[in-house]
């Protein structure tokens, strides 16, 4: 039943990306989306945003509360998911493919790119929600830009989000206990 379920699941994933591959793939996308993944590397944008926040002092915490979001969501998606599941990439499994980027040396599920940016653009959202689809819609290309580059599946895609979200309600619900407070207060009668 669930190796059935399974095989079903890689057939819709591997549909999806060939008619990716088939329809949407073009000169113009293949010049933007690797410029789109890249801004997704390391949460770059992501950092880029926090570092703009953290240095205006109305909205430090929010910086801080971008940058601990990002340790988390990749411990958790970088660090343990994708070292339980060990989902081979798309481009490890298909030999045809001509990838616009470097091949990724990681394992595929769940994507970090999108598990990142979708923890901090609920950050943000949250923070200002008056640009969250702003922020919702930037995670998102970033998240379809792994698609057209072949380097994800969909149900990695989901993965990540899902767990993005998971990762911004962790922050917020540990930041309203004050757990952060209370390792940062050992943390400085250590030093």
């Amino acid at each position: 039943m669930y190796l059935d379920f399974r095989v079903k699941i890689n057939m819709l994933d591997n549909y999806i990306l060939l008619i990716i591959k088939k329809y949407i793939k073009n000169k113009y996308l293949d010049i933007l989306m690797p410029i789109i993944t890249i801004m997704g590397n390391l949460g770059l944008i992501w950092i880029i945003i926090a570092f703009g926040l953290f240095f205006n002092k109305p909205y430090k915490v929010i910086g801080e509360i971008i940058l601990i979001t990002l340790v988390i969501s990749t411990i958790i998606g970088e660090g343990i998911v994708k070292h339980l599941v060990r989902r081979i990439r798309p481009c490890n499994d298909i030999s045809d493919i001509n990838l616009l980027i470097t091949k990724p040396m990681s394992y595929s599920f769940p994507s970090g790119h999108t598990l990142s940016s979708f923890a901090i653009a609920e950050v943000l959202s949250v923070s200002f929600n008056k640009y969250s689809l702003i922020f919702i819609g930037m995670a998102s290309l970033i998240a379809l830009s792994r698609l057209y580059l072949y380097v994800h599946y969909p149900t990695d895609i989901i993965g990540g989000i899902v767990l993005g979200l998971l990762c911004s309600k962790l922050v917020f619900t540990l930041l309203q206990k004050g757990y952060f407070e209370s390792f940062i207060a050992v943390y400085k009668n250590i030093h």
